[in-house]
């Protein structure tokens, strides 16, 4: 490698002022490291600052989707409910730029456009959309495994002169659909959640599904004072369990499997979890996600969940997924989803039977009926896990770009680095737990990596890294591997990236369990960053 003889404008530069990006600031300042932060938002938040929409709303509790870093900010924070709100993780994360000072850090309104490695000086030139550059030793990107907007190629969208809102990109000051006719496109885990807000205000909303989804309670409240002064005085013990955990959560694993105990048993302990509502029902049974049977047995208790609240049968049987096995897409969780279908206002339409098949004025016609509407609500997700990153024309030494990289599916070393790409590290990347881990917790432990990796370079004198190409095809060939032995591959979900066209088919998250993926990061780190070079 040639020597380094530029002066850069930072040692790394970071992409996003989100949970990652945030905790990256921080982490690297506080080990002397210069930065220089991106962010397209007008000001920190990430996800939480985008995704405004109402009934926006974490799958997680509020105690364990926070940092860990600070016993000071644990103590200090006081959360409202038990499942936090946007404007209130929106407020934390504010709260948290505020006290440990990182806006300084970030030049805010400033989206990341190209990424270019020079081989000679071996620093990255990073530029923004106003054409301005800077130059660093090191790029972390923290911008999002659920960032990148999915604007799909809907006929006639362009011809709608009603308001057209997007869930990914909601405006800051509200919107108040009292009175006024609202179409909602889409019912994942964002259209679910503003669904059931938006029913409560529209005159009439009309909701296009073309896939059913399993929508689990949390059963949200107001935050319980002896609880959380539990939480405050056991905040240690809570973070060791979801750092050792499959799902960075501080739940016990399941207690048996489905099919090894009786239907008594199976009934109660569904009965039990349910109760407990959110994502702790998956931690009913140990053989969900691996058995076809058991997975049946978790559908057929939500299958008469629903039809136990939705009064209409033919509205019913539309809200039931018949697709794929349950929790192998992204499960929305909601508490007033199914009930909203029963006022009289709200009406479902299958788009699946009856596509739309055009937009003129405030019509939306589908291949069956008309519809008049003032406003339409696209809840139609993202170009996820990859996309933020490959919206960036990010390009590695010799001009070799990532986006023919990964033209046929990303491979990455542990979700961590890229072969072919030196010096850039992606937090909760392609190929790591991300999404399917506790993002918070997921974030602490990619960002303590990186900044002790780069602790160590520093210490030892080196000035570049690069994940070894055999190596990154072990781990991608293994995350895949992993994957095939679950019930996943029975889905087409944006896991998969099947939400956009052309986008090659791999699943992009390791399913092995983030305590399993941690222990395999430590591993890495001790044995002197085996599967990196190093120079």
């Amino acid at each position: 490698m040639a020597a380094t003889n530029r002066h850069p404008d930072c040692d790394v530069a970071i992409i996003g002022a989100g949970f990652a990006g945030l905790y990256a600031a921080y982490k690297l300042t506080t080990l002397g490291f210069s930065v220089a932060g991106f962010e397209k938002g007008n000001d920190v938040g990430g996800v939480w600052y985008w995704n405004r929409y109402p009934g926006a709303r974490c799958d997680c509790e509020s105690y364990y989707y926070s940092y860990s870093f600070s016993p000071e900010l644990e103590q200090d924070w006081n959360w409202s409910l038990r499942y936090s709100e946007q404007p209130e993780i929106l407020r934390y994360l504010g709260h948290v730029a505020d006290r440990f000072d990182l806006r300084r850090h970030f030049r805010f309104g400033t989206a990341v456009t190209a990424a270019t490695f020079d081989d000679a000086s071996g620093l990255w030139t990073v530029e923004d959309a106003s054409g301005a550059r800077i130059t660093a030793r090191f790029v972390v990107s923290a911008a999002g495994c659920l960032s990148q907007i999915q604007r799909p190629a809907i006929p006639g969208l362009d011809d709608f002169t009603g308001e057209v809102l997007y869930t990914a990109a909601w405006p800051q000051e509200g919107r108040d659909f009292t009175g006024k006719r609202v179409g909602v496109i889409g019912t994942g885990a964002s259209g679910v959640q503003a669904i059931s807000r938006i029913a409560r205000q529209a005159k009439e909303l009309v909701v296009f599904q073309r896939t059913a989804n399993w929508v689990i309670p949390v059963w949200n409240a107001p935050t319980n004072a002896q609880f959380d002064a539990w939480v405050k005085a056991n905040y240690r013990d809570i973070r060791a369990k979801c750092f050792t955990s499959s799902g960075g959560t501080p739940f016990d694993p399941p207690r048996a499997a489905a099919l090894a105990v009786s239907d008594a048993e199976r009934r109660a302990t569904l009965e039990e979890f349910w109760g407990m509502g959110g994502i702790k029902f998956f931690s009913a049974f140990s053989d969900v996600f691996a058995s076809v049977e058991a997975n049946e047995v978790m559908c057929e208790f939500v299958r008469a969940y629903i039809r136990s609240i939705v009064k209409d049968p033919r509205t019913a049987a539309l809200l039931t997924p018949n697709d794929h096995p349950i929790g192998t897409k992204r499960p929305p969780m909601d508490d007033a989803y199914y009930e909203s279908f029963n006022l009289p206002h709200v009406k479902l339409v299958d788009i699946r039977s009856h596509p739309i098949a055009g937009m003129s004025g405030h019509t939306v016609t589908t291949t069956a009926e008309r519809f008049e509407l003032d406003a339409l609500v696209l809840a139609t997700g993202f170009d996820a896990i990859t996309g933020a990153l490959l919206a960036i024309d990010v390009k590695g030494p010799g001009g070799r770009s990532l986006r023919d990289e990964w033209a046929k599916g990303a491979g990455t070393y542990l979700g961590l680095g890229i072969a072919g790409f030196p010096n850039l590290f992606t937090v909760t990347g392609p190929l790591s737990p991300s999404v399917l881990a506790n993002m918070p917790v997921a974030v602490e432990q990619h960002v303590d990596w990186i900044a002790r990796c780069l602790a160590t370079m520093r210490e030892r004198g080196f000035g570049r890294i690069e994940a070894q190409r055999d190596a990154q095809s072990e781990w991608t060939a293994h995350v895949a591997q992993v994957a095939d032995h679950t019930l996943y591959p029975r889905s087409n979900s944006w896991y998969f990236g099947s939400n956009i066209p052309g986008k090659p088919r791999q699943f992009g998250v390791y399913v092995g369990g983030f305590s399993n993926y941690r222990e395999r990061c430590e591993s890495v780190a001790q044995d002197g960053y085996t599967g990196f070079s190093l120079s």
